[in-house]
């Protein structure tokens, strides 16, 4: 390519942000990356130098927005022998790729222009056996050997220029918007096409490396139970999903089996569980030490030595940069820490312009759980907020609660949670230990109830227990199966 066609190349796909937005579908070197592939060829185009230039630096941010990498050593060298196979049977053998496990309990894999491939240990936990991860990465592999990223970066950039060019020349503004979301409609269904290639793709290429086909279809219907579990929502009406980057689950997996079926029928293809299960043995699960846990409705951090309990009906969600909950009705909760000198009254930080709408008559200080603190109420475009800032010893912290329909049920919620956050002593905080991964050998043929019974950490132990080990109904588990038990670390 001639340096003029570069320069236009690079204009095509440095835009602020795209790539990181289209990464999302969601090397084992030293320190938690491998380099798998084959022989880099002789000759290197100027597309490709510029694709590794992109993965190079957007690499150092999808690490940190991550929580940084996970290392396991047992997980890398299956992981690397597991992609070392897919790159074999793939279209480009002797493409490199770059793998790496990132450190967060969500169920996410992506790729970067360059062979960047990402998956999170929350999905690991997730998958069953190699097949299964394998339909992920191979589908990951897909998106750059096709480089989905770049033509969807040139396709926003299209959309974004005839959107600009139409809102010119249209002088109605109701014709304006509907063009608008027509080209949203349009750029959204070009990545879906996208999504559903780069899934038949991947399908062939587990398979030609001698895995079972309909791994992909089996993992994708996981995922969507288990996105259902964390949310409360199935992902299935086609009216929430037209300006989706993503096809529904229930396409993906109707498209996913009449893939595989070209391939083969129903058991065909290896699925190699014992061998994934042995190197998920001791793996972290859910939230990492240094962010704190999630225990069903509770919060806490043993670092930290805090701790709060949200009412029934909450869902928490715990982040790198906040604890968020969210309630059925809509009501949402947002928790986190801020840097706050001691020398600075709790009042003066809560009126230094932070909160938009904030109504100062409502503000009042007062003790919780003998830790100072201040609360106020906010009102801003159809919304109320109630606020609580804490301060215990050099730390400070925040509560924001939100609705558009504030009730005494609301008020009463937001009471407890303020009343609940408490300082832990030593020992309770000791107490609190991270959850792991273990796998056994189930001594006899049992319901599942018998060995969901043994699992830690979750207030729907049952639930959680069929979601991660794939068992429906009223399905039994076998004697010497290998299943997954979560338990809090010793």
């Amino acid at each position: 390519m001639k340096r003029d066609s570069l320069a236009l190349y690079m204009r095509h796909i440095t835009l602020a942000g795209t790539l990181l937005l289209l990464a999302g579908c969601q090397t084992i070197l030293t320190n938690n990356s491998s380099s798998v592939g084959g022989v880099s060829p002789a000759v290197t185009s100027p597309v490709a130098s510029v694709e590794r230039e992109i993965g190079a630096r957007e690499h150092p941010k999808i690490i940190k927005s991550y929580g940084g990498l996970y290392s396991n050593s047992k997980l890398e060298n299956m992981l690397s022998k597991l992609v070392g196979r897919l790159v074999a049977a793939s279209p480009e053998p002797s493409r490199p790729y770059r793998v790496t496990i990132l450190n967060s309990p969500s169920i996410n894999a992506f790729a970067l222009p360059g062979g960047y491939l990402y998956v999170t240990r929350g999905l690991l936990a997730l998958a069953n056996d190699k097949s299964e991860l394998a339909a992920v990465l191979a589908h990951e592999m897909a998106h750059v050997t096709s480089r989905h990223a770049l033509e969807r970066a040139k396709a926003k950039q299209q959309s974004e220029l005839v959107s600009r060019a139409l809102k010119n020349m249209v002088g109605d503004k109701t014709q304006a918007a509907r063009i608008k979301v027509q080209n949203l409609v349009t750029l959204a269904s070009f990545s879906q096409v996208q999504e559903l290639e780069a899934d038949r793709l991947g399908i062939e290429t587990a398979f030609r490396a001698g895995l079972d086909p309909f791994a992909a279809g089996r993992f994708l219907k996981s995922m969507g139970a288990y996105a259902q579990f964390l949310t409360g929502r199935a992902d299935n009406d086609p009216k929430a999903n037209f300006l989706s980057s993503h096809p529904t689950t229930p396409e993906r997996i109707q498209a996913a089996t009449f893939a595989a079926r070209r391939f083969s029928g129903p058991n065909v293809g290896n699925r190699e569980q014992e061998e994934y299960l042995n190197a998920l043995d001791g793996m972290l699960f859910g939230d990492s030490p240094d962010e704190g846990f999630v225990r069903g409705r509770s919060y806490i951090h043993p670092h930290l030595r805090i701790a709060f309990t949200l009412p029934q009906g909450y869902r928490l969600e715990n982040t790198s940069k906040a604890v968020l909950a969210v309630a059925k009705n809509g009501t949402a909760m947002r928790f986190d820490g801020v840097s706050v000198s001691r020398d600075v009254p709790l009042t003066n930080y809560l009126t230094s312009g932070w909160v938009t709408g904030l109504l100062t008559g409502s503000i009042r200080q007062q003790q919780i759980n003998g830790n100072e603190a201040v609360m106020a109420t906010a009102k801003a475009k159809g919304w109320t907020f109630r606020i609580a800032v804490i301060r215990i010893q050099s730390a400070t912290y925040r509560f924001v609660f939100a609705t558009t329909k504030p009730n005494a049920a609301f008020e009463s919620n937001v009471a407890e949670t303020f009343q609940s956050f408490r300082k832990l002593t030593a020992q309770q905080a000791m107490d609190f230990k991270p959850l792991t991964i273990k796998i056994i050998t189930a001594p006899q043929a049992a319901p599942a109830t018998t060995y969901a019974a043994q699992m830690q950490g979750s207030d729907q132990p049952e639930r959680l227990f069929r979601l991660l080990n794939n068992v429906s109904g009223n399905t039994r588990i076998k004697k010497n199966q290998l299943v997954k038990l979560v338990i809090q670390q010793r």
